[in-house]
């Protein structure tokens, strides 16, 4: 597991450009954490990276918002307001899983269902300093595990 510790919103988009710099279509990020956190700001850094920054909204009335980079397509799930499982399957939501790039915010309810191949990130408030931002890394499967290594060595 990767720590790490941002001090703004720049420093949280900032990690989120970096992971973006290794991930391929079929990646999933889970992000997880407390409302204001910064899994939405993490979001928009991974589409910065793609060249999409105009582009973020939270899709929590939409369920999932879809990006189309020149290299990928990019999925983003807010699944908050999802009661179970079944809901995310009655909208198709596992279809997505190898076409693009899926962030899914509020993901925790998923990863029974989510391939061995994922990375979950939990976003922790700091209770000194509302700036701070905990950032914990938990890699599931090699590829994920190669990855955090990587950041973590730069």
């Amino acid at each position: 597991m990767l720590k790490l510790l941002s001090h703004s919103e720049e420093d949280t988009k900032k990690y989120a450009k970096h992971l973006a710099s290794f991930l391929k279509s079929g990646d999933i990020i889970i992000l997880s954490g407390n409302l204001g956190s910064g899994k939405t700001k993490f979001t928009e850094g991974i589409l910065d990276f793609y060249g999409l920054s105009d582009e973020i909204s939270s899709p929590t009335f939409t369920i999932v918002n879809e990006h189309y980079a020149s290299s990928t397509k990019i999925y983003h799930f807010d699944v908050y307001r999802l009661c179970d499982i079944d809901e995310f399957f009655a909208i198709g939501g596992e279809d997505y899983f190898c076409n693009g790039i899926c962030i899914i915010e509020w993901g925790e309810m998923l990863e029974k269902i989510l391939p061995k191949q994922y990375l979950k990130i939990l976003f922790e408030s700091s209770d000194e300093n509302s700036n701070l931002r905990y950032l914990y890394f938990e890699p599931h499967g090699d590829r994920f595990e190669n990855i955090v290594e990587r950041m973590g060595n730069s």
